[in-house]
């Protein structure tokens, strides 16, 4: 059985993930391809596209938004995902359960004897007046008993777990700020929520897990070659084992060098490890790292703390190197490093690897200040 070291997996890695070479795709496809990019932060998935797309334009990421055929949404690992509409209509049935599950491990005690699907049907008949609610609005306009409960569990259960919806814009478009209010996402989506979904959505249909494979060869399309573990790392679903024996017929099947099976579409990019990397700069919680169990690929473990603190990072040779950050001026005003770019390395950089660096690190000055601000500092290469 072929090996794959680390060097092949993080070619096959940036690939996948169009850091290899920014891809000529619509905004829509990308976040398609990618099975969806993590946006808790709800800046951050327009520096993650950038990255990955050649002539990005913030704009279309926000039309795709306002035209709702993207939405944000709690899906993998109870995160803030932005996904198409499409993608989050059809995989949302088979996380329900994962979801209340995780939001149960951090209310149990303020849950303690909830009945949930009563809880549901309450938040439900909220959200029915058609009126936007913030997650402890909507708490707070449950009547009683609920009413008497702590808000914060209640609304968190609400809307990451057992109430599919999509944060309204303006949250989430390029330049704006707004605080997270909720529609449910069948109506946000255009679908009536009283008729089973005819799509393939159903997460069981007839004891064939459809969903659960769709999202396996979606996962290896963007993130593969991949161990099971890894998959689970990305969606948080425990459950695959079936979908993927499912398509084993399907896939190919390598090692890595600490002897894990991986995964992979026979015909799925595989590049040359010598193939050249250039440098990228990443946002908080990338799924190119945050998107596997053992993210060695491209991340030292020595630094693998970076990747869940919300640091962002910057690729060169295809492995974080540095962190990065952007000043933003002060409450009183701008001050004069206003949009300049902060990069500090992780190790020592060639004179090669720094000029590139602050060439691109110009370029997401640029696009962070609207084409207002250039400056990006290299801090001294770490010893």
């Amino acid at each position: 059985m072929t090996v794959l070291d680390i060097r092949a997996l993080n070619r096959a890695t940036l690939a996948r993930q169009l850091l290899l070479d920014r891809a000529d795709l619509p905004v829509y496809d990308a976040v398609a391809h990618l099975g969806g990019l993590q946006a808790q932060e709800p800046q951050e998935p327009f520096v993650g596209l950038w990255s990955r797309l050649r002539g990005f334009d913030p704009a279309d990421l926000s039309d795709l938004l306002l035209r709702r055929a993207v939405v944000r949404t709690h899906l993998m690992r109870r995160t803030v995902h932005l996904l198409t509409a499409a993608d989050a209509v059809a995989w949302r049935p088979r996380h329900d359960a994962m979801l209340r599950q995780r939001v149960l491990a951090v209310y149990r005690r303020e849950l303690a004897g909830v009945d949930l699907d009563a809880l549901a049907a309450a938040g439900r008949a909220v959200l029915a007046d058609g009126e936007p609610r913030t997650m402890t609005g909507l708490a707070r306009a449950l009547p009683d008993p609920w009413s008497k409960l702590e808000p914060r569990a209640l609304g968190e259960m609400l809307v990451a777990a057992l109430i599919p919806v999509v944060q309204l814009p303006p949250r989430g478009l390029w330049r704006a700020t707004g605080g997270a209010r909720y529609r449910p996402l069948a109506e946000w989506a255009g679908l009536d929520p009283d008729q089973p979904a005819t799509d393939g959505s159903a997460a069981q249909d007839g004891g064939v897990d459809q969903v659960g494979q769709t999202l396996v060869r979606r996962y290896l399309a963007a993130y593969g070659p991949a161990a099971s573990a890894d998959l689970r790392a990305w969606c948080g679903l425990a459950g695959l084992p079936a979908a993927v024996t499912a398509i084993r017929d399907e896939l190919v099947v390598f090692r890595d060098q600490r002897g894990r099976q991986l995964l992979d579409l026979p015909d799925a990019p595989r590049p040359d490890p010598d193939t050249p990397a250039p440098v990228r700069f990443l946002p908080a919680f990338d799924n190119a790292i945050l998107g596997y169990d053992d993210r060695s690929r491209i991340i030292d473990d020595a630094h693998r703390g970076l990747s869940v603190a919300g640091a962002r990072v910057v690729l060169v040779d295809g492995r974080v190197a540095a962190t990065w950050t952007v000043d933003a001026g002060t409450s009183a005003g701008t001050s004069a490093d206003a949009g300049t770019v902060t990069v500090t390395p992780l190790r020592v950089f060639s004179r090669t690897d720094r000029a590139a660096v602050a060439e691109q690190g110009e370029r997401v000055a640029a696009l962070l200040s609207d084409g207002e601000s250039q400056r990006v500092r290299v801090a001294g290469d770490a010893g």
